[in-house]
């Protein structure tokens, strides 16, 4: 259970401890991939392969190697034209569909647009058949440049790689050989943190932002045990439903630790009231630690009830705001 709120007043069950899941998940996980190694299952690239921009890379190999490559991806490509999937897509990011077989659009019903951001809307839908209501995320392309695809792609291997209580569930696509575009399903929450926040009627206990602290960080904490950054940590894409369980969301933003790569990264990333020094400044060069400073800006926004360090530019939001 998680921290409960009703219209009167506000009751907080102790959060459950994932620990002993998360290790026994990462267990079964490390032992699908040994069995999908070794059966031939798995096709494409590592998920470390994936850069900033999206691209892939291999290092070495010769001629004789790339053209098994070929040959294999072609294979792929047709295996997924056939299980439905648009050429435009398996061209570019076979890997993040691979094992999967997409749905129908039909097969839910729009019911109201609850989200819109730069290059997507998120709508709260019915399926017809079991009458599940679950969140539609709408993704916009670029013209279909295979830059802004692999961009998209990289959100859908995050979050397929991801498996926790406290992380947002990726539950299938949408989409056709002749569809232009691409539908992401998730399961659907009733709230996010900021809109909570934002009514008068309800006042969280310490108790209550503890307990939302908690699962917060235990959802992170499995993301950076698994080599992804969130980079975008903020009240609105912290998703809360009735049961009062948080789920950490929107991963566009989220990237793969350097570790170790020279592949630069970029400093454009996490909402500026809720941005680290280090990017403040432009680096380029770091690590999972700059959701920690998101995670302390909404910690602090928990208690005081508003954003702490609020600024219209880079150069007026460290230290300097003020609560």
């Amino acid at each position: 259970m998680g921290c409960v709120f009703v219209k009167q007043g506000v009751s907080v069950t102790p959060a459950v401890d994932h620990s002993v899941d998360s290790e026994r998940n990462s267990s079964i996980t490390n032992k699908n991939k040994k069995k999908k190694k070794d059966s031939g299952e798995s096709v494409g690239l590592s998920w470390s392969e994936v850069g900033e921009s999206g691209r892939t890379s291999l290092n070495g190999g010769n001629e004789s190697l790339s053209f098994r490559l070929g040959n294999l991806s072609k294979y792929v490509e047709g295996e997924q034209a056939a299980a439905g999937w648009p050429a435009w897509l398996s061209a570019v990011a076979s890997e993040a569909i691979h094992g999967w077989v997409p749905l129908r659009s039909d097969a839910f019903e729009k019911l109201d647009k609850i989200g819109q951001g730069t290059y997507s809307s998120v709508f709260r839908a019915k399926e017809i058949e079991t009458g599940k209501i679950v969140a539609l995320k709408k993704v916009r392309f670029d013209n279909f440049e295979p830059e802004s695809v692999r961009f998209m792609a990289r959100e859908i291997m995050i979050l397929r790689r991801l498996d926790h209580p406290n992380i947002i569930k990726l539950e299938s696509l949408i989409t056709s050989r002749l569809s232009c575009s691409i539908y992401l399903v998730f399961e659907y929450m009733e709230h996010d943190v900021t809109g909570l926040l934002s009514k008068p009627e309800i006042n969280f206990t310490e108790s209550q932002i503890k307990c939302y602290m908690k699962q917060l960080l235990s959802g992170l904490e499995h993301c950076h045990s698994r080599g992804v950054m969130h980079r975008d940590i903020k009240g609105s894409n912290l998703l809360v439903n009735n049961e009062g369980i948080l789920k950490v969301a929107d991963f566009g933003l989220a990237n793969f630790c350097n570790s170790g790569s020279k592949q630069p990264l970029t400093s454009r990333v996490v909402t500026l009231w809720y941005r680290p020094p280090e990017l403040l400044l432009g680096s380029t060069d770091y690590g999972p630690s700059v959701d920690i400073w998101s995670v302390g800006c909404v910690f602090g926004e928990f208690l005081v009830g508003k954003p702490i360090l609020k600024g219209r530019t880079e150069v007026v939001i460290p230290i300097f705001s003020k609560c």
